[in-house]
């Protein structure tokens, strides 16, 4: 079992890692090569195997939640008008190229990525058991 501390710090950090994951794929979830939202899709994949990596190295899904919120409070915090009037997502409407709306797409996914891996059954005892 894990000192109160050592688990502390560990979220701490994986808070600190999931807010800058959140911040890059905010970022980048705009960009298109073309017609291929390749911005959301790295984002997605980006964001999921770090919430992955951390609920594997840790072996416990409190980090991995801790780490999707600090992506998600990210991400909420730059969604609508900053203070000089820039806006990172949009907030509503189609996009003119595809027809669906990357920031409504990055903000769900981000939610499905860190539930699907917070929710996801522990199956290493399933694997450790003999006879099976």
């Amino acid at each position: 079992m894990k000192s109160p501390l050592v688990r502390a710090l560990t979220w701490l950090v994986a808070l600190v890692i999931g807010a800058v994951y959140g911040t890059a794929g905010t970022i980048a979830h705009a960009y298109r090569l073309g017609p291929v939202p390749v911005g959301v899709i790295l984002a997605l994949v980006g964001i999921a195997a770090l919430l992955v990596a951390m609920r594997t190295l840790t072996v416990d899904r409190w980090t991995a939640l801790v780490g999707g919120v600090g992506a998600l409070a990210a991400t909420v915090m730059f969604f609508g008008d900053g203070p000089g009037g820039s806006v990172l997502v949009p907030s509503g409407g189609l996009d003119e190229l595809g027809g669906v709306n990357l920031g409504l797409v990055w903000g769900i996914g981000l939610v499905l990525a860190i539930t699907i891996t917070v929710a996801w059954p522990d199956l290493s005892a399933a694997r450790r058991r003999p006879g099976n």
